[in-house]
Formats: structure tokens, sequence, C-alpha cells
């Protein structure tokens, strides 16, 4: 075993052992909870008595933005839930929507954006299957939605009537499409006239003017909000390494990545933040429904939990600086309702067009100067050779070139080693167990024959940030989701489908299901192979002589082979090839170098058992 090899698989070894570890004691439990929770919540709504107010609704303890005065006050009234969507649905009139990317509907009562479903996707890789849901009504199942409107102070003695959730709105157009918006109205009756115009994009941006037109004798002031708001539990991925839960851009504190369960032990179960402009809202793997006030407002922008059990309720919500409408006069505040896929090309438009840092939606991690330029070269080459597999198999090819100088190094500073091992076990025999002699020595000999010891370490720790960038893209980018190789692969994005615990198929059972170990048991073609591409690359070299470390490494190959048997098909591809193409490589550069090559030799010794004295 020469020391690159050796190097790469213990880093390697230990990056996959604490993303399993874990998979296994984190992420896999807390994906069955929710899912779980996510089911009690279908079977049994809480009646009326028992819901809970969702959390933006609570905003009269808030801080109002610039001014510091109190947050206004917007009342909630609890109603009983239907038992369906469609039920839920059905209790307002609605202004339907329909574009190229999405198909849904408006809310006339409350003028909410409820009810989106993404035209482009379905559940499965089956194209008849359902599409995805996005957001639904109040009273639905899991309720999900966004809208905007004014506030009133609390510390008006006589505020107007403004508009809640209980108002019905008209409309000028009965659906809303790209090019054709649609203009919602509410007369209070005492001279304010409220107007919301809603268009839409082709994708998935909605663009909201929120107006007040004051026919009345004196001055109103009135504060602007945005909220989007979900009951019940989320649908998590279950990935380690990808952030689900709020998310935003807010001012000095930049970007925000917190998880349901931080906010929940927050003071009061919100953190605030002040800023001028920026986003907020809620992201899932693939998924988002996100805020984007006028830029150039200065607010107060929360994120807020409610409830428990499986009747929890969030919100990320912004209170905006007041306007005041003297007599007469009107005044307006633009906002933007992003609802949709996170489809890279489609939040770089929207960050070309003022929103700043837009792209960060998608949960880059922290190598975001290697995982977004590998997602560019993936998805470049997936346009030229039209195959998201064979374009994986490209970049590793283009990653092995750009390592090439570094492998080389390595390769022959591990001839060199092999050269001196001689010379090396004489030095043991003469020292026996002067450890510190032995050591002086050692290097003195290294030195001498100007061998590095470490000459492998470098390109196996440069490797380990590309495993991961090449980890994140095919976890966290919706153009992989569904993304077919050949074969029994139809998507890039899933673990290999097969697995030889039930003679891939030919038993009807679901090996994974076993209790404490099942999460393991899910081994199918393709890691199998790799398995056998990194076994190839452990015999190219000879076997240590230490019994202890020859049984590590012999068991290297099965430990890697069941920890990358639920891991996207695509990584397991790509560290399949990248075994084929260190094999030859190596080959290559120990040939030149005069190195004997022990492949061949070492798989024979494996298979060949020894007569008994």
């Amino acid at each position: 075993m020469n020391e690159y090899t050796k190097n790469v698989l213990i880093a390697a070894g230990l990056s996959m052992l604490v993303i399993a570890g874990w998979d296994f004691f984190y992420a896999f439990p807390k994906l069955d909870q929710q899912q779980k929770e996510a089911q009690l919540a279908q079977q049994q709504r809480p009646t009326a008595a028992q819901q809970t107010k969702p959390a933006a609704q609570h905003a009269a303890d808030q801080a109002a933005p610039a001014a510091q005065q109190a947050r206004p006050q917007q009342a909630f009234i609890a109603k009983p839930a239907p038992k369906t969507r469609e039920a839920a649905l059905a209790e307002s009139k609605r202004v339907s929507i329909d574009t190229p990317s999405i198909s849904g509907s408006i809310a006339l009562k409350g003028g909410r954006i409820d009810d989106v479903s993404l035209k482009n996707y379905h559940e499965t890789v089956d194209p008849k299957s359902p599409i995805i849901v996005l957001l639904s009504p109040e009273g639905a199942p899991q309720p999900y939605y966004a809208e905007s409107g004014f506030l009133a102070s609390d510390k008006d003695s006589a505020p107007p009537l403004l508009p809640t959730s209980e108002t019905l709105w008209s409309a000028d157009s009965e659906s809303l499409a790209v090019d054709r918006p649609v203009t919602l109205s509410f007369d209070n009756g005492q001279g304010l006239v409220f107007k919301r115009k809603i268009s839409v994009d082709d994708k998935y941006m909605f663009s909201v003017a929120d107006s007040v037109e004051n026919h009345g004798q004196s001055a109103v002031t009135v504060y602007p909000y945005l909220r989007v708001s979900r009951i019940g539990a989320l649908q998590s991925a279950g990935y380690a390494a990808l952030h689900e839960g709020f998310v935003g851009v807010l001012g000095e504190a930049g970007l925000q990545e917190l998880k349901f369960e931080k906010i929940e032990k927050e003071p009061h179960g919100a953190k605030s933040f002040e800023a001028t402009g920026g986003w907020l809202g809620f992201t899932e793997k693939y998924w988002a429904a996100v805020l984007v006030p006028q830029q150039d407002r200065t607010l107060v922008a929360r994120f807020s939990a409610s409830g428990a059990g499986t009747n929890k309720a969030y919100q990320a919500d912004t209170v905006e600086a007041p306007l005041t409408i003297a007599p007469g006069a009107s005044g307006s505040v633009a906002s933007r309702v992003f609802a949709g896929a996170k489809v890279v090309d489609t939040l770089d438009v929207y960050e070309g067009q003022g929103i700043k840092l837009f792209d960060r939606l998608i949960d880059w991690g922290w190598f975001y100067f290697l995982t977004r330029p590998m997602f560019r070269i993936i998805d470049s080459l997936f346009h030229v050779l039209g195959n998201f597999g064979l374009a994986i198999l490209a970049v590793t090819v283009l990653v092995k070139i750009a390592f090439l100088p570094l492998a080389n190094k390595s390769y022959l500073a591990v001839a060199k080693m092999k050269e001196i091992q001689p010379k090396i076990a004489a030095l043991k025999e003469k020292y026996g167990s002067d450890k510190q002699a032995m050591s002086r020595e050692q290097m003195e000999l290294f030195r001498r024959e100007k061998v590095n010891p470490a000459g492998g370490c470098l390109p196996a720790l440069l490797q380990i940030p590309v495993f991961f960038s090449l980890y994140k893209v095919l976890v966290i980018t919706i153009e992989m989701r569904h993304a077919p190789f050949y074969g029994w692969i139809k998507d890039l994005s899933a673990p290999d489908p097969t697995n030889i615990f039930n003679l891939f198929g030919l038993i009807p059972f679901d090996p994974t299901h076993i209790p404490v170990f099942g999460s393991f048991l899910w081994l199918g073609v393709w890691p199998l192979i790799m398995g056998v591409s990194m076994w190839a690359q452990m015999k190219m070299n000879p076997e240590p002589t230490d019994e202890i470390q020859k049984m590590a490494f012999a068991w290297m190959p099965v430990i890697f082979t069941f920890s990358l048997g639920s891991f996207a098909s695509g990584l397991v591809i790509y560290w399949t090839w990248n075994n084929v193409l260190s094999v030859t490589q190596q080959w290559i550069i120990m040939k030149r170098a005069g190195v004997k090559f022990e492949l061949w030799d070492n798989m024979k010794k494996t298979f060949t058992f020894k007569k008994a004295a």
C-alpha cells in the first residue's frame, strides 16, 4: 500500500464515516419522525378550538421598523379545518393562475397567494405521477401561503378598517397569466380604497403592488407587511449536508440559514433583524417560498415559530417603515414573492434584477467557490453530451488532468520510497527498539535520497473538497433531479434502486426497512462495482506487513461499498470511474518510473490458497 493511496483512503474514509454516522444517528431518525408527523397531520387535523394561531399573527409584541413603535396588530380568526385540500380551495372564490411554469389560484378571501403547483416537476420519475404542489390554503392538511397588506398602529386611538385574512376582495379578471396581471380591490367604506395589483413572469416570481387611496378627511398611517406562513412538519429530504428551513439575506446580518428547531428555542420563539431590502422565507431541497420586499425600504424582518407537535406553525415576515397618506393622496409599496423551483439560471436572472445573493437560496455550502463552478462545468458538459451521467464522467477526467502534475510527483515519491525500503529495513534491524535513533537516521536517509515521505498527502487533501463539491451538486441542484443515466439508473440524484439483499428485486421486500441497521442494507449494482474498483486499486501495491494494518485495509473496500450504497448514484458512478482512472494513471506513471506493477500478482495471491504444510 503506497503512501498516496493510504492517505486518500484514510481521508476519504473518515469523511464517509462522518457522513454515514450523521445520517444513521441523526438524519435518518429525524426524517422518519418528520414523515410520521406529516402522516399524523394528514389523518387528524385539529379542531377550531385546538388550531394554533400562525406564528406571524402574533405581531402586537414586536418592534416596528425605523421608528421603533409597537408592531401593529392584525386579528386572526381560527376556523375548522376541511379534510382535504380541495375542500379548503373551495372555501373562497379564486383567480386562476396559468403560466408555462405554474398553475394554481389566488384566494379572493384574504387576497392570498395560497395555491401554487409546479407544472414541470413531478413527484417521481414517472411523467404520469402528480405534479409538485408547493403552496396550499389555510385549512388544507399542510397550509403554506404568502400574503401582503397594511397594518395599523396599536397606538392609533381610532384605527382604520384594514383588509384582513377574512376580507373579500373583488377582481378585475378571473385569471392571472404572463403579461396579463390582475388587480384586487377593497373599499372599507370609511374613505380608504385598497388595491393589490398582482403580476407573474414565466417562471416563479409574483410581483405585488399594494396601494391605498385616501378619500377621507384626515391623514392615515399604515405599516406595509409581508408574510409567508406554513403549518405542519416540513417534508425534509434528510441530508446532513443540506439546509432546509428559514433562509434569507438581511442587511448587515447577511445570509441567514436557520433550522426550525433553532427558532423554536429562541426567546418568545422569534428572531428579528433590521435591514433595508433583502429577502427571506423558507427553503427545501428543491423548492422555496420567499418574500422580496422593496429593496430601498427599511424594515424589521422576523423568523418565528409557535405551536407544538403536528400543529407547529412557522413564519417569515417583514414590517416596513410607516406610510402616511394625506387626504386626497395615495401611497403604495411594491414587493415580490418567489414560489417555485430553485433552478440555478432562474435565480441568477432574479439576482441580476437587484435581489442580492439570491443564488444563495441554493445551499452551496462552505465550498461555494468550488461547488458553484463544479455545477457550471457539469451543466456545460451536459449541454454538449446530452446526459448528466456522461457529464460526470467527463468532469472526472478533467479533475484528473488538473491534478496530473501533483499525482505524477506523488507516484514518483512512492516509487522512490519503494527503492529505499531495503535501507529502511536495515535501519530497523540496526537500531532495534531505539525509536529516537531510528527516527533520526530515517530522516537523514530521506534527506540524502531526496525522498518526501509526505509526498502523497497533498493530492489526497486537495481531492476531498472536489469530492464534497460534487456531492453537494448532486444533492442540492434541481437540474440533477430525475436526471437519467443508462440502464436501471433513472435518477442520478437518488441511490441505485437495485439491491443485492432482495436479489435485485426478485424477492418482494425492502431490506432498508429493517430496524436499526436497515439503512446500511442499501447495496445496488453500482456500489458493488465501485467496491470492486476500489479493491483493485488497493491491490496495485504490496500488502502491508503489519497484520492489523493489513486487515484494516482489506476491509476498507467493504466499508466504502456499504457506506456509499445509499448515496446518490451519480456520486457512486463518479467514485467508480475515478478509481478506474487512478489505476490506469498509476500504472502508466509507475511503468515509466521502472517500478513493478503488482496488481495482477496481488490479485492472484488473493485467490490462491496455500497448501497445508
